[in-house]
């Protein structure tokens, strides 16, 4: 696993403990982290803030020109809000833990022009199963789904 992906696990396992959702992001220009963020829905209360969505914030207002040239790493596949925002920004690449848990908008990015990869990254996988597994409700919840 690169260090950008094991920052997003890092940030994964922050919002686990606090109590939230285990799916962490990091925003990377030019080889420098400048925002890392991890769902915190359930520790703000929260309906948007999703971990791309919380490193995008926590990357603070940056010029289109800085976005054109990031890369977002997500320890899960982005969900059509995230997606969107990846979109908004032109954000050009996007680099996944894994899409086996859950598979999001990966149609809609590929088909604007952004560069998928995906790892399937084993500590990925195990943290949203068990996850899953341990707070079903919880995770339909963040995904908008009905139990």
């Amino acid at each position: 696993m690169d260090r950008f992906m094991q920052a997003a696990v890092e940030e994964a396992r922050a919002g686990l403990a606090e109590g939230g959702i285990p799916i962490g992001s990091v925003l990377v220009h030019r080889g420098e982290i400048i925002g890392r963020g991890h769902n915190q829905r359930v520790q703000k209360g929260s309906t948007t803030l999703h971990g791309e969505m919380d490193a995008l914030e926590n990357a603070g207002r940056q010029s289109a020109a800085i976005y054109r040239e990031c890369v977002i790493y997500t320890t899960l596949s982005p969900c059509p809000m995230c997606s969107g925002a990846i979109l908004l920004y032109g954000i050009p690449k996007v680099v996944i833990g894994e899409n086996q848990t859950f598979l999001g908008d990966e149609a809609h990015l590929r088909a604007h022009g952004v560069s998928l990869e995906v790892m399937n990254d084993p500590e990925c996988i195990e943290l949203m199963t068990r996850f899953i597994a341990e707070k079903p409700a919880l995770w339909n919840e963040d995904i908008g789904e009905t139990e």
